[in-house]
């Protein structure tokens, strides 16, 4: 499950209504109880650094990844995942999405048909390296 708080929620709205019609993209930090839930409770947006059709892919710098690794040590929570917006289609994980994924991360994303936001809905890859929703829907607080 995960529990969004609701200036991460609007931060990663702004984000995807600004970049439209591209791909936003930027990370989530918060941390995890014994249970599997997942409290995030900040968001850092970074730039979609992908050359070419950013309208359907998104890129983050190394750079950037190593930065967001740093913040979390410093601020003492967990780097929890990605976030990024899907222009004009569902805020379901595309196969290139799934192929670039990573354990662990839960991956956020947020349907904006033209600049209107839609859900945001959370996936996290299963033992057989396919996504799996999270939960039904965000829960905020």
């Amino acid at each position: 499950m995960i529990v969004l708080e609701p200036q991460v929620q609007k931060i990663i709205i702004e984000d995807a209504v600004e970049a439209f019609p591209d791909e936003c993209c930027g990370f989530v930090f918060g941390h995890e109880d014994n249970n599997g839930r997942r409290f995030i409770t900040e968001a850092r947006v970074v730039k979609n650094v992908k050359e070419g059709d950013r309208r359907r892919r998104f890129e983050i710098a190394p750079k950037d990844y190593l930065d967001a690794e740093k913040y979390a040590e410093e601020k003492q929570i967990e780097l929890l995942g990605v976030y990024h917006s899907h222009p004009n289609h569902p805020a379901v994980p595309s196969e290139h999405d799934r192929a670039a994924a990573q354990p662990f991360f839960s991956y956020l994303i947020i349907s904006v048909n033209d600049k209107v936001p839609g859900p945001i809905r959370s996936w996290r890859l299963n033992d057989d390296w396919q996504f799996e929703e999270e939960n039904n829907h965000l829960i905020t607080f």
